[in-house]
């Protein structure tokens, strides 16, 4: 049997699309809450959403460089079920964080398989985005996927970066990700889904699965 590619939306922030990207197949919602994000969600709002979540629909808190111990409250008072960290974390951090750490690693020809080994014992997974200078994510920019041959990543993939209903399939046969994290390639503006666009990545991802 062929291995089936995990999805993530990310950014969500209204109760409506995230039960629709529920209905349509996704195995995990992310939840921004990084107040410089356009697509910020306050704890508050997060907690009911993730109260509204069916079994085995995980809810994903994305962060930047944070206080663990903030961090964990919103872990605790939301319901998380997984963080992703997208700044300077170290493993030592990671390892203070109440559940289960996805770790972010923006991809530059310079990454190496090193660079990840030291976090294997602390994360569940590591997730690759796009480099850029001035933004930890959200970019709406894809990367060379090829540049991840050379990993040999100790933890499952996430695959993130400027992916659409285009360009997802193909990415996923290039770089075999166990899962891809949507964001702004199905937005019509930060924090807002294209539910159109949700669906058309969605069979995009089992057609590339079948292809396998």
């Amino acid at each position: 049997m062929n291995a089936r590619t995990r999805i993530k939306v990310c950014g969500m922030r209204e109760m409506a699309e995230v039960a629709a990207v529920v209905a349509a197949g996704v195995d995990a919602i992310g939840l921004i809450f990084v107040e410089q994000s356009p697509r910020y969600i306050d704890p508050e709002r997060a907690r009911k959403i993730v109260k509204s979540l069916p079994p085995f629909v995980d809810a994903v808190g994305v962060f930047v460089d944070q206080e663990a111990a903030a961090v964990n409250e919103i872990v605790r008072y939301c319901g998380l079920s997984m963080v992703q960290l997208h700044g300077a974390e170290s493993p030592v951090y990671c390892a203070e964080i109440n559940c289960r750490v996805i770790k972010v690693f923006r991809v530059q020809p310079s990454l190496a398989t090193e660079d990840l080994t030291s976090y294997a014992g602390e994360v569940s997974g590591f997730l690759f985005d796009t480099f850029h200078e001035k933004i930890a994510g959200g970019t709406g920019q894809s990367f060379d996927w090829h540049l991840l041959e050379r990993l040999a990543s100790p933890r499952p993939v996430v695959l993130a970066g400027g992916l659409t209903p285009e360009n997802v399939g193909e990415a996923i046969r290039q770089a075999r990700p166990f899962a891809v994290d949507l964001n702004s390639g199905v937005e019509f503006e930060p924090g807002r889904k294209n539910l159109d666009k949700v669906r058309a990545a969605i069979a995009q991802v089992a057609l590339a699965d079948a292809a396998r």
